[in-house]
This record gives C-alpha cells, structure tokens and sequence, in this order.
C-alpha cells in the first residue's frame, strides 16, 4: 500500500481518541474553556451520563462571529502565539484540539456572545462538518452542546461503561474542577436532577465549606492546614493526620497552578514525607496546591495534561516533601490537635472490674539504661530518682490542677497492665500506649544524634558474632556507613557470620546478636512491610528504637511515667509510633458520662 495523506476528518477522530477518552473527558474541556474565558458561574447539564447530552454554559468573556468560526478550526487558539507563550502557559487549555475533537465524533453546536456584541452567533458541527455561521439570542457568555457522543464511531462506544460508572467519572472530574477554581460557582444537573449547587467561594470560610461539600465533614477535621514556601514554590491546602489514614488512595488531591494533576514526583514526595508516621500499607488523604512559576513546569507532556514535567524535578521534589515532613513533624500531642486514636461505639461499652492497677512504687527504679538515659525529665519538679514523693498524685490539690493545664498530655495517675499509663487532664483521661510512646523518643533522638554526629560507642573486649545468610551479610556490609555512623563496627568472619566489635552506648544492656540479624533480614525483603522506611539509616535507626524502648509489663513509676509524657509534648510526631502506630487517646469526661449514663 502506498504512503498517502490522511482525509481531515480521519485525523480530527484519531486525535479525538488522544483526547476524548469518555464524557468525562469532554466535560473536562468544555469546563477548562470557560475558566479560560474568565467565567464567574457554570452551568453543567448531562443526560445519560454524557452519551445523549452534554451542555457547559458560562458567562465568560464570549466570542464574536470570526472567533466562533475559528474555535474550532484544529490548532486554532488564543491561548499562545508564539514560542515563548509555549513555555510559560498560564491558561488551562493550549493546543487548539478539543473542540474539533468533539465534533468529529459527536453533534457539536456552539452558541456565543461576546461581551462587546448586540447578538449572539451560532456554529453547529456534526461528524465533522459544520454549518455556516448565524445570529442568534444568546446572553454574554458561551453554551456548548454536545450530541449523541461517539455516534459516528462505533468502535469507541463498544469499549463506553455503564451510565453509573460514566457519570460517576463525570462527577468525580466535575468535583476535582470545582477544587481546582473554587472562586467560581458552578453547578452540575444530570437527567434534569440538580447533583450539585456550589456556589463562587471568594473567602477562605466559604473556601473551607466548598472542601466540605466536596470531600466530607470529616476531612478538615482530620487535617492539618498548610501553606510554606520554599524558593519559587508555595505549598499550600490540607494534609490529613496520619491517624486519618485510609486503606486505599482515593483521597488525594494535586493541583499545580489550579490544574488537577497526577504526577508521580509529587506522589513520590508526598509518600515520604509521611513514611515516618504512616502504617504500612495505608494512604494519607490531602487536598494540596502548588504555585509555580509556569516557566519552570512543562504541562505538554501528555494530550488531556495529567502528568507534567518540572525543569528541576529534584528542586520541586526535595521542597514538596520538605515541606510536608516539617508540616507532619509538628503532630505532638497538644490540646489545640485532636488525639492520636478516637473511641468509638461508646455506647456499646461495658466496664470492666478487673483491671489491675499500678500507683507507682520503689519497684519503677529498676528502670532499663535506656530509659534512664533518654526519659530525663525536662522539668525539675519530675525527679525519676525520687517517685515516693509522686505518691499522692491522685489528690486533686491546686498544683496538680495547674499542672494538668499546662500539659496536654496531663499527669500520670496509675499503669494499666503495665502496657498503658494512664494519666489525668482537664478534658477527661489520657491512655498511653508505652511502648510505642517510647519508641517515637527514642527514634526522634537517634536521628537528632545520627544528623549531628557519631554517637557514644563502645569498643567490646569480647566481640560479639552474627551468624546471617550470605546476602544478608552482604547487605549488611553495603550497609557499613551508615552502621558507623550509628555506633556499629562489623566485619565479617565468614561468608555466613559477621563479627560486632563495637556497639552504640545505648545497646550494651540489649541483644546485639538478634537486633543485627533481624535489621539483615529487612534491608534483603524478607521481612518487607515490617518497616516501612526506606532509608538505610533510618531502618537500622527505628529497629533500635524498637528493640530499646519500655517493652510490656514493666513496673513504672509515676515519676517516669510522667517523664514519658513530658517527653512525648517535646518530640516531633509523637503521635505515633516509628510503624505508624497511635501512641496515645483521650477519653473526654463527657465520653465517660456516656458510658456511665450520667444526665440522663
């Protein structure tokens, strides 16, 4: 078969198929024309999911008669005009594609005004040819009708879901839109039924109510707001709490210079701000905005401009995630953020009489090195040498009332099945979860020791031997800096054995031998989802912390339990553990009169 050239028709419909993949698609573009025309309200209207109609109406700017005609002429814009327009796109749409698209595979009519003209005019566009020009009765403003979608091209129906499925794309593009401009009113229509009514959000209230409408009450109540700048870029939005974790990523939001995408740098970026405060195999929600100069983002990279590239992809990557893993480090315990775990179905609860609990006693004193060594307490009234004089902590006199004020954590009053401290604030009660509190401590100090510099080791006069399989003794090797750096001197004695002669300070009261062998089988896999970090450093770092920190059934006294609670009010994301876990929960007074039945 000869070369020839392709008719005009048969190249609007092969470019159809880049950018017109479902409804969906359409209704994103004739939406992103009118933010482009300057529209203060849209009005959307869809009939069986966007197969039999698709009407956009704006009150932009308009166009006259010569401009209506060339809209939809292929390459035909008034976005760009030249090569550096190219490279600094401000506007949302560029190329000139959508709208002869749309009529080569649909019944296209355009009506417009522009806001300078005493009429409208009117363009229809069927299968790719069009009618001549003509007045017609139009406000100020654009409405774009579109027909019987893929009628002319059979093969692309074949492949078109359900109604429910397409609108629920329609929808969800419809959401991301309203997100992305929410100085705009819009509102979406489908079989005559209003769906939605938002209306133009000009302040940041009315901004925080469109966030509610669109992604639920309970999102900005379980967020933290942000807005940090870093160089040329800004970051702003909602990140949600850790403990706001979902199973699924189906809450997460990008939007650079107000157009939704989906970028796997940022995604990348965000997923490691949180890796030291996610569970494994959870996803954040967030709502994020990023400013820009256009000049250094390409949004050419793909037909519909989901995916973009950055002209220093490591610059935007390295101050996204900076500036999430600033923005997450502050998740403390405090009184202006909420708990680190809720209880729920409190109605359903029963009270238990059985729980044995400890007041503190002499018996606490026989604290671990480790505890004794990072627990200090930061206030001299917390003395760990002396907790006979915290016997009378449960007498409520004014000092203890002053104290539980001033620290969201409140006073330590008792130790339940020496796995939870228990303490007492102004809301109510606080249970801590010991173990996991005191893993965050210690990881928290380990990487403050680890950035500053090498920590107190010791040189063993009898060096301890690691028996591992042969790749992950290797790996354990590659690892050799980083174990320096810590404390560590490895070398191996055999293809299967390693030889510790010289530990942290910290570890010389913990099994070396097994803490090796256990960070060998996470840096090979074998243990993969154990931990969920990524770094080395970091791996070796949280494991120690893990096999350090207060294990169960351990007598504690109230001065060091409330030494771990002063602590935790200081540590950067001491809401959960190094796995992700809640290290802590309130129980408010009125929760508690709901489980009593006081009042009623």
């Amino acid at each position: 078969m000869s070369i020839r050239v392709l008719p005009p028709n048969l190249i609007d419909q092969i470019a159809a198929g880049e950018v017109i993949e479902r409804p969906a698609s359409v209704v994103k573009e004739l939406i992103e024309n009118a933010f482009d025309a300057g529209a203060a309200r849209i009005e959307i209207d869809i009939e069986r999911a966007g197969l039999g109609l698709i009407r956009v109406r704006d009150d932009g700017r308009g166009l006259d008669a010569q401009d209506l005609s060339l809209a939809i002429e292929r390459h035909a814009t008034s976005k760009i005009s030249s090569l550096d327009d190219l490279e600094c796109i401000a506007s949302f749409g560029s190329r000139g594609e959508a709208l002869p698209s749309i009529g080569s595979v649909a019944r296209l009519r355009l009506v417009s005004r522009h806001r300078d003209a005493e009429q409208a005019s009117e363009l229809s566009v069927e299968g790719g040819t069009r009618s001549p020009v003509k007045p017609a009765a139009h406000p100020v403003g654009t409405s774009v009708e579109v027909r019987d979608l893929f009628y002319n091209v059979p093969a692309r129906r074949k492949f078109v879901r359900s109604e429910g499925t397409e609108f629920a794309h329609v929808l969800r593009q419809v959401e991301r839109l309203a997100l992305s401009e929410p100085s705009i009113g819009i509102r979406l229509r489908h079989n005559a039924r209003e769906i939605l009514d938002l209306p133009a959000a000009l302040d940041r209230e009315a901004i925080q109510q469109r966030v509610d409408r669109l992604l639920g009450v309970d999102f900005r109540s379980r967020a933290m707001a942000i807005d940090e700048s870093i160089g040329p870029l800004r970051l702003s939005g909602w990140l949600g709490l850790p403990t706001a974790s979902r199973a699924q990523a189906d809450m997460q939001y990008w939007f650079v210079n107000a157009r939704a995408v989906r970028d796997r740098v940022l995604g990348n970026a965000v997923r490691l701000g949180y890796r030291d405060v996610l569970y494994h195999g959870r996803h954040p929600g967030y709502l994020l905005y990023l400013t820009i100069d256009p000049r250094l983002v390409d949004v050419n990279a793909h037909p519909t401009k989901l995916e973009l590239r950055f002209r220093d992809t490591r610059a935007v990557h390295n101050g996204v995630f900076h500036c999430i893993e600033r923005a997450l480090a502050a998740t403390r315990p405090s009184q202006a953020t909420p708990a680190a775990t809720q209880v729920s179905g409190l109605s359903g609860l029963t009270p238990r009489m059985t729980m044995p609990l400890s007041l503190g006693s002499a018996g606490g004193a026989a604290a671990t090195a480790a505890f004794a060594h990072y627990a200090r307490a930061p206030d001299a009234h917390f003395d760990v040498s002396e907790p006979a004089q915290r016997e009378d902590l449960v007498r409520q006199d004014e000092s203890v009332q002053q104290e539980q004020q001033e620290r969201p954590l409140g006073v330590a009053i008792a130790q339940l099945h020496g796995l939870y401290i228990l303490a007492q604030s102004t809301e109510g009660m606080i249970v801590v979860d010991t173990h996991a509190a005191h893993e965050r401590v210690l990881y928290e100090q380990l990487k403050s020791q680890y950035d500053g510099s090498t920590p107190a080791s010791q040189l063993l006069l009898d060096p301890i031997t690691v028996g591992a399989p042969e790749h992950e003794v290797d790996a354990l090797l590659r690892a050799g800096s980083e174990f320096e750096r810590v404390g560590f001197e490895l070398q191996r004695h055999a293809p299967e054995r390693l030889i510790v002669r010289r530990v942290p300070a910290l570890l010389m009261r913990t099994d070396v031998a097994a803490l090796i062998a256990q960070i060998g089988r996470e840096l090979t896999g074998e243990s993969a989802g154990s931990h969920h970090l990524d770094a080395t450093a970091h791996r070796i770092l949280g494991s120690i912390a893990c096999r350090t920190a207060i294990r169960g059934q351990r007598t504690m006294s109230l001065a060091e339990m409330d030494a771990l609670l002063r602590q935790m009010e200081q540590t950067d994301r001491a809401s959960q553990c190094n796995h992700g876990r809640p290290t802590w929960m309130r129980l408010t007074l009125r929760e508690i009169d709901q489980l009593f039945l006081r009042g009623r």
